[in-house]
């Protein structure tokens, strides 16, 4: 679709404006990556309309037998697909009992996506008018994590602005998900276990036919005007889901903000029965950190990536723009920390060409990490 509503910006791509048409490609626009795993930007609250929900783990996938209306000679019988793998930013919002879900809503007033690619964050924010006529006021920032290639983290704030509501967080983890490109509809994943315990949740689950092993995990925590609530969750597990609810009554005008911790732990760098506690060992690590060091550190590692990938282009704000975004998606996608890991066509967007390696990564890719790493990471992707 036509992409000309993004605003130019120097160091951010930004939308204003909810318009539904645009719910999808945005989706890909914004989406997050820390060459460990990666997030298509879909709304972590109910979205009932058209939408593309895409989560993936570097290096995790399944051979998915071919479909072609004709033979071609050297075509492979099996084609290794990249997997959207269990949804861990998942988080429900209840207004006095009804779901705050966008494509429902009275009015969507405004509305604002913001990717900044200095500090390698994105935020959303808007004011929803419920349709028994609510007024909120949603500020949402998400990272995954440079330095913690495990962790992704959510910060979802609400404010009721015209009258005083109950308030239900229900913060998720869901392997019930499905891929979009897929070739016969194949079950990609087969659950093993739901746990909870207490703030903390995992769900762990192998991929067919390939046997990785993965534990997608969380932790939440809830907090009113900077001071954290002492309650514990509501827990609900079911066989492919496991949720934490957290109920309160909000006076007008008081922010009610959901700190949620999650992100992926495998058997590439784990060993299998010993997910669970590598997840919550980066759990524990984080929770210590709190979710503003947390932010401060994702700043600091993109400004170290800046500092040595940075191009300037004075007098074209759109070019500058452009390239910012080349190189943001190309650190987002590999980091050369594992060589075992390579450089899909669309990065951690989406799932189109099955995430597998073209010529296109030694051809174009491999002369900026030389220019711009350390010798081991261009040697690592060539490995």
């Amino acid at each position: 679709m036509n992409q000309n509503y993004i605003i130019t910006k120097p160091w951010s791509i930004v939308e204003e404006g909810f318009e539904k048409d645009r719910v999808k490609s945005s989706e890909s626009l914004f989406s997050l990556g820390n060459g460990a795993m990666g997030q298509r930007a879909n709304f972590e609250e109910t979205y009932t309309g058209p939408s593309f929900q895409g989560s993936y783990i570097a290096g995790v996938y399944y051979p998915d037998k071919t479909r072609v209306g004709w033979w071609k000679n050297g075509y492979p019988e099996y084609f290794a697909k990249v997997l959207n793998a269990p949804n861990w930013i998942g988080i429900d919002v209840l207004v006095n009992g009804t779901p705050l879900d966008l494509n429902t809503c009275k009015k969507v007033a405004d509305f604002c996506r913001v990717l900044n690619m200095k500090e390698g964050w994105y935020k959303r924010s808007f004011v929803a008018t419920l349709p028994d006529d609510t007024e909120l006021r949603v500020e949402v920032i998400r990272l995954l994590s440079l330095k913690r290639e495990n962790l992704g983290v959510i910060c979802y704030e609400v404010t009721p602005l015209n009258k005083d509501v109950k308030l239900d967080f229900v913060p998720y983890l869901d392997s019930g998900i499905t891929n979009e490109d897929s070739n016969w509809d194949d079950k990609f994943w087969e659950t093993t276990s739901v746990t909870a315990d207490g703030a903390k949740a995992f769900i762990e689950a192998y991929t067919m036919k390939t046997q990785f092993r993965t534990c997608t995990f969380m932790h939440n925590s809830l907090w009113s005007e900077g001071d954290l609530i002492s309650i514990d969750p509501v827990v609900a597990q079911e066989p492919l889901k496991v949720s934490h609810t957290y109920t309160q009554e909000v006076t007008k005008g008081e922010t009610l903000r959901l700190v949620k911790l999650g992100g992926y732990s495998s058997d590439r760098n784990h060993a299998a029965d010993q997910l669970v506690q590598a997840a919550s060992a980066v759990l524990d690590e984080a929770i210590t950190a709190g979710w503003e060091d947390l932010l401060e550190e994702q700043r600091v590692a993109w400004e170290e990536v800046w500092s040595m990938s940075d191009i300037t282009i004075d007098g074209d704000v759109k070019a500058q723009q452009a390239i910012r975004y080349n190189i943001f998606q190309l650190n987002q996608t590999y980091n050369g920390s594992d060589s075992r890991l390579n450089i899909g066509p669309k990065g951690f967007t989406g799932e189109k060409y099955g995430g597998s390696t073209y010529w296109d990564t030694e051809a174009y890719c491999i002369p900026f990490y030389m220019a711009t790493k350390d010798q081991h990471v261009a040697r690592n992707l060539l490995e």
